[in-house]
């Protein structure tokens, strides 16, 4: 017998409205990445959405905006790229970022990260690289 998956109770932090599960394709159409989105129930009025991990009914974050999802993209291209260059391995970069920040391996996802904590790491993440002699665009 198959034990049903408990969707969880998603809020949108911007509008105090609920999230709801819906395919990717309701937001991206035809370029849809992921399989399913939290989207909040103000959409399109309130832009806040987050992904789904794989197989699982777990959002990737916490909703966000449209600015927010994009300076999120950015703050991962950054830190990424500390591992990606070998600088540290992909566990030490969080470990990293875990230290840095003081947080706990629950707390260390930049899709939970907020404008302000973004700005910090991608500040932090410039340092390592050019102290590395990596360039950043």
């Amino acid at each position: 017998m198959k034990r049903k998956i408990k969707q969880p109770e998603v809020k949108c932090p911007y509008c105090g409205r609920m999230a709801v599960l819906r395919d990717a394709s309701y937001v991206y159409k035809e370029n849809a990445l992921d399989k399913y989105l939290y989207i909040c129930s103000g959409y399109p009025e309130c832009d806040a959405y987050v992904g789904v991990h794989a197989g699982s009914l777990r959002p990737k974050g916490s909703l966000a905006n449209g600015d927010l999802r994009h300076k999120r993209i950015e703050t991962h291209r950054l830190f990424d790229a500390i591992w990606k260059n070998g600088i540290f391995s992909r566990k030490e970069a969080y470990r990293w970022m875990q230290d840095t920040f003081s947080l706990n391996s629950s707390q260390a996802h930049i899709g939970q990260f907020s404008d302000y904590r973004c700005d910090c790491l991608m500040n932090e993440c410039r340092k390592v690289l050019q102290n590395n002699h990596v360039r950043t665009a």
